[in-house]
């Protein structure tokens, strides 16, 4: 690998901003920033079985999905040893879908379809009926119809064949239908918004849109923390809190964001904020490129001479060491000038990573710097 020595001199306090170019904090809705206590999402998960395989179901080493055709069957008033049946149309798979807040009987959800046991293809199957149960144990819905795969495996046998996309995952479109009521609790007193990210002075901002909005002389909203915000609901609202929500959420927000590097270095990826800055420092960067070959030699003796080919490894080393380039950019340069002057002088994603590192360990990056 060629290093190259980078010679970066900062004349003043750099601000280094997303390639976005934003120059001021942007203004979010309430409604992406927040989730509402009490109404949330719910977890479904069930076990089935998927029927009308064109021979890619479980082989005999799945047990259990000739023990769940067995107990199925017997439900239906035919009795079957589990030894005796060898089916090759027919799959386990586990059921997983989420339970929309306030979703009342009837409603349609979509469900997924993961193969258990060793079928290769679930592309054309029928999920028979299966109950979809929550983390209490419950039934809170019905899944059954046909699994659309999005991919399929062609050809058998020989090692020749051609698989597209992941054929034992599938979904079923509306395919469950919700039996009861979500276990949601709507609020009606009192409010709690919950912070998606927590930041104390996002919260003190939302606090303060609401109080702003209702022009209340007596503040309503109150930021508990960093990731709470709790409203007390007019009285003339708690008749109307669909109303009164729909209403808090379209708020626009200014949201703070801390100054922070995420550097990646497996695939090379660096994101900087707009509020990154960087202290005047001088960083020399680079050094040596060390290269050691071995090579291998035959040793052929003298005809008659009784002696033996012997294999002799030859080492060679080389070491170069380039000069180092510099980058000059005044007080006040962009992101965009700096990524420019260091493309110029050749530097790769992984020198301006370790660029930062560094820059880190001096104390002349005022950002956080996290490596995932």
């Amino acid at each position: 690998m060629l290093l190259r020595r980078v010679f970066l001199l900062l004349l003043g306090t750099l601000p280094l901003v997303a390639a976005v170019n934003a120059s001021t904090n942007g203004t979010t809705r309430l409604k992406e920033l927040i989730s509402i206590e009490g109404i949330r999402e719910n977890q479904l998960v069930g076990y089935g079985v998927v029927v009308g395989l064109n021979g890619t179901g479980d082989k005999r080493q799945t047990v259990f999905s000739t023990q769940s055709l067995t107990n199925m069957l017997e439900r239906m008033g035919i009795t079957v040893s589990p030894t005796a049946i060898r089916v090759a149309n027919t799959a386990s798979v586990m059921l997983t879908a989420t339970l929309p807040a306030f979703a009342q009987p009837g409603t349609k959800i979509d469900v997924t379809a993961s193969a258990v046991g060793d079928s290769t293809n679930l592309q054309g199957g029928i999920l028979l009926m299966t109950s979809l149960r929550a983390a209490n144990g419950q039934v809170y819905a019905v899944a059954q119809g046909p699994v659309v795969t999005g991919g399929f495996v062609a050809g058998r046998g020989g090692g020749n064949g051609t698989t597209l996309n992941h054929p034992t995952v599938g979904r079923l479109p509306n395919g469950a239908t919700v039996e009861q009521a979500a276990p949601s609790v709507a609020p009606v007193s009192k409010i709690r918004l919950q912070l998606q990210r927590a930041d104390f002075a996002t919260s003190a901002r939302i606090a303060d849109a609401i109080n702003e909005h209702l022009g209340k002389s007596v503040q309503i909203a109150h930021a508990d923390n960093s990731a709470l915000v709790t409203v007390d609901t007019p009285a003339e609202w708690k008749e109307r809190m669909t109303e009164f929500i729909a209403s808090i959420e379209d708020l626009k927000v200014t949201v703070d964001t801390a100054a922070k590097v995420v550097v990646n270095e497996r695939t090379g990826t660096i994101v900087m904020g707009k509020d990154v800055r960087i202290s005047p420092v001088a960083i020399l960067h680079g050094g040596l490129t060390i290269e050691i070959q071995t090579s291998f030699a035959v040793s052929q003796p003298n005809p008659l001479s009784g002696g033996t080919t012997q294999v002799v490894p030859q080492q060679s080393v080389a070491a170069k060491e380039e000069n180092a380039k510099n980058v000059v950019l005044k007080e006040g340069a962009t992101i965009e000038q700096l990524v420019r002057s260091l493309t110029a002088i050749g530097s790769t994603a992984r020198d301006i990573i370790a660029i930062l590192q560094n820059l880190k360990a001096a104390g002349a990056l005022d950002a956080e710097l996290e490596v995932i």
